[in-house]
C-alpha cells in the first residue's frame, strides 16, 4: 500500500470518528432538553394542584396557568366586626372556709379521756366536746370538760383519746358552715386591679363544670412578704349545698373592662416583618382588602383593633394563610364562628 493511500484511509477514519462525536453530542443534547421540559411541566402540575386543594389564588402564582387567566376563588369564613368590651380576668386558686370559725383550747392540760365529737357534728354553744383528765402520777383530780364556744359544726378532726394536751392545744375548730366564703391570693402585680364588689366565677374541683358566682367582699391591707401576694375573701351569690367548707376551688376574678374598640379573634391576625394585618371583605362580598392594623388589649384569645377595621366590616377569620390583596373569596357559612363576642 502506497503511503499516500495510507494517509487517506486515516483522515476518512478520523472524520467518521467526528461525525459520530457530533452524533452523539446532538442526541446528549435532546435528552436534556426534552427532561428539562418533562420536570418544568411536572412542576406546573404539581403547582396547580397544590394551589387547587389549598383553594388559592390561582392555577400558576395567581394567573391561571397556561390555560388562561382565571383567578379560582378562596373558600373563607367571616365574622363581623364588632365593638365588644373585653373583660380582663386572673385566675388563681383558693379555698372554701366559713365566714365565721373558731379555734377550741382546753382550760388545763392533761390527757384526752373521752371525746364527745366527730368531724361535722353539729354543735351548740355550751356542748361538751371532751374531758381532760389532768391527773399524774400520785396525785389525781377531776376530769375537766371542754366546751363549744360557739355554736356551729366541728370543722377539723377534733383530738383523738389518749392524746396529751395542754393549753395551747386546738382541740378542734368550729364554724358556721351556712355561710361559706372563698379565701384566694392574688399576685403582687394584680393589686392596683382588685376591687371591693368585683364579681368572679368558682370553679370546685368536686364539680369542674359548674361555675359558682361570687363577690369580693374583703381585701387584705397588707401584702404578704414571703409568697408575694394578697388575700381576697369572697362571698357566693347564692348558697348552694354541693359546696364544702374545706373544699379547693378555682377563682376567675373579673377586674378591668377595656371597651369602645373593635373586637377580633387573635387567629385571625396575619403576621408579617413584625407588622400585623387583617383581610376584610370588600364592598363587592367577592374580593378581600389586606388591612394593617394595630393592636390593642389582649384579654382570653382576643385583640382589640385600634386601627384598620370599623364596626360593621367583615373580617376573614379563616382562610387567610393564602390570601393577598384583591384574591377572589367565597365566604361560606360561619360555621359555628361565635359573632357575640
Amino acid at each position: 500500500m502506497s503511503e499516500s493511500l495510507e494517509k487517506e484511509m486515516m483522515e476518512q477514519e478520523a472524520a467518521e470518528k467526528r461525525r459520530k462525536e457530533a452524533v452523539k453530542q446532538v442526541i446528549l443534547t435532546l435528552v436534556i432538553i426534552a427532561v428539562l421540559i418533562t420536570a418544568t411541566v411536572v412542576t406546573v402540575v404539581v403547582i396547580n394542584k397544590t394551589k387547587d386543594k389549598k383553594g388559592g389564588a390561582g392555577s400558576f402564582g395567581g394567573w391561571g396557568g397556561f390555560g388562561g387567566n382565571q383567578q379560582t376563588e378562596t373558600a373563607v369564613r367571616t365574622i363581623e366586626a364588632k365593638a365588644n368590651p373585653l373583660n380582663d380576668f386572673v385566675r388563681t386558686n383558693g379555698d372554701v372556709q366559713t365566714q365565721s370559725s373558731i379555734d377550741v383550747f382546753p382550760s388545763i392540760g392533761g390527757t384526752v379521756v373521752q371525746v364527745n365529737v366527730s368531724l361535722g357534728s353539729v354543735v351548740k354553744k355550751g356542748d361538751i366536746i371532751c374531758y381532760i383528765d389532768p391527773s399524774e402520777p400520785g396525785s389525781y383530780y377531776a376530769k375537766s370538760p371542754v366546751t363549744a364556744p360557739i355554736s356551729g359544726s366541728i370543722l377539723t378532726a377534733p383530738v383523738k383519746t389518749g392524746q396529751k394536751v395542754n393549753a395551747s392545744t386546738v382541740i378542734t375548730k368550729i364554724g358556721d358552715i351556712n355561710n361559706l366564703q372563698v379565701s384566694a391570693k392574688i399576685p403582687e402585680r394584680y393589686v392596683s386591679d382588685l376591687a371591693i364588689g368585683e364579681k368572679a366565677e368558682v370553679v370546685l374541683e368536686a364539680y369542674p363544670d359548674v361555675r359558682f358566682k361570687a363577690s369580693v367582699v374583703r381585701i387584705s391591707p397588707v401584702v404578704d412578704s414571703a409568697t408575694r401576694t394578697k388575700e381576697i375573701i369572697l362571698n357566693f351569690d347564692q348558697k348552694d349545698a354541693r359546696v364544702n367548707a374545706g373544699m379547693f376551688v378555682t377563682v376567675k376574678l373579673y377586674t378591668k373592662v377595656y371597651a369602645g374598640e373593635v373586637t377580633i379573634p387573635q387567629d385571625a391576625l396575619v403576621n408579617n416583618a413584625d407588622k400585623y394585618y387583617l383581610y376584610v371583605l370588600n364592598q363587592d362580598g367577592d374580593t378581600v382588602a389586606k388591612r394593617e392594623v394595630t393592636l390593642g388589649k389582649n384579654v382570653d384569645g382576643y385583640y382589640q383593633i385600634l386601627t384598620g377595621v370599623k364596626p360593621g366590616e367583615r373580617v376573614v377569620v379563616e382562610g387567610m394563610l393564602t390570601l393577598f390583596e384583591g384574591a377572589k373569596v367565597h365566604d361560606i357559612e360561619n360555621g359555628g364562628v361565635d359573632e357575640s363576642k
